[in-house]
């Protein structure tokens, strides 16, 4: 079991930057894959990025390359999604989420724990 709490969210103006942290708790976090997901209103879930167990492995959606960068820290249980040049279109609740297995992966149906969100507002 791995619980997972997403912080960091807010407000900020287009070209700024916002850093998500997500606290995992529970004894599987540094065998686990983590991914960020994203889910505008009235759009389905996205594949932001993802990491692999231990960090060496990462992926991201064309949407945010060059722009967003996921890191670990197994140490902490934390992962975190530093989000620099933002665009209106960036604007969703961002979701953390881990998976049983250590290779990343962009699908959301292959992510087992879910954290409960955090808004991302981006204004132009």
């Amino acid at each position: 079991q791995v619980q997972l709490v997403e912080s960091g969210g807010g407000l900020v103006q287009a070209g700024g930057s916002l850093r998500l942290s997500c606290a995992a708790s529970g004894r599987t976090f540094s065998t686990s894959a983590m991914g960020w997901f994203r889910q505008a209103l009235g759009k389905e879930r996205e594949f932001v990025a993802a990491i692999s167990r231990s960090g060496g492995t990462t992926d991201y959606a064309d949407s945010v390359k060059g722009r967003f960068t996921i890191s670990r820290d197994n140490a902490k249980n934390m992962v975190a999604l530093q989000m620099n040049s933002l665009k209106p279109e960036d604007t969703a609740v961002y979701y953390c989420a881990a998976r049983n297995f250590a290779i990343a992966s962009g699908d959301p149906s292959h992510y087992a724990y879910w954290g409960q969100g955090t808004q991302v507002t981006v204004s132009s």
